[in-house]
């Protein structure tokens, strides 16, 4: 017999603060990005053929797309029907990602890696931001990827940072510590 603290969570709590800090980094890089606007050039300048990346877009599309349908049969068949795309901004990632970090000095490594995913799922949400506002100005996205317009440049940026969040998220699960039982809460298993 085998005791273990393995523990499928079914419902996705938001965390107020961690909800609280994406929305404040996103509404910073809408400020950010109404800033660079009013500061526009007033000639765009011109297309340079070939900066676009539209290609690995559409790679980076598929692949995106496969790694989702995937999440969704795996998480459906272990029972699991909470939304992913919230289980970042959850009370219990929230706790995972604190304790991870106030264990930093028995652990340093692994507390510097979550720091470091945390920042970039931030950075994320920053960046979202700034390209909704900034990306309404023809010179921002003249040679952007998915550019020259401002649909396709939004697109990109928005996958990129789906797909850098999403795999930052992974990644964050795989090396936070995990929270402990309730006191008296055992999972058994032969």
């Amino acid at each position: 017999m085998t005791t273990h603290t393995a523990h499928h969570c079914t419902s996705t709590r938001l965390s107020r603060s961690s909800a609280a800090a994406f929305g404040t980094l996103f509404t910073a890089g809408l400020v950010q990005g109404a800033v660079l606007y009013a500061g526009r050039p007033a000639d765009p300048g011109p297309h340079i053929a070939g900066t676009a990346a539209w290609w690995p877009h559409l790679a980076l599309a598929a692949v995106t797309a496969v790694v989702a349908v995937s999440v969704y049969v795996h998480r459906r068949q272990a029972g699991r029907r909470g939304p992913v795309v919230l289980l970042p901004l959850g009370a219990r990632a929230h706790r995972r990602v604190r304790r991870t970090l106030l264990d930093i000095r028995r652990r340093p490594a692994r507390g510097v890696a979550t720091a470091t995913l945390v920042a970039l799922i931030l950075y994320g949400a920053f960046r979202i931001g700034l390209q909704f506002v900034a990306g309404l100005d023809p010179s921002f996205t003249v040679d952007a990827w998915g550019g020259p317009t401002y649909i396709g440049a939004l697109a990109a940026h928005l996958l990129d940072a789906v797909a850098l969040m999403s795999a930052a998220a992974w990644a964050l699960d795989k090396i936070m510590l995990d929270e402990p039982f309730p006191i008296g809460h055992r999972v058994v298993t032969d």
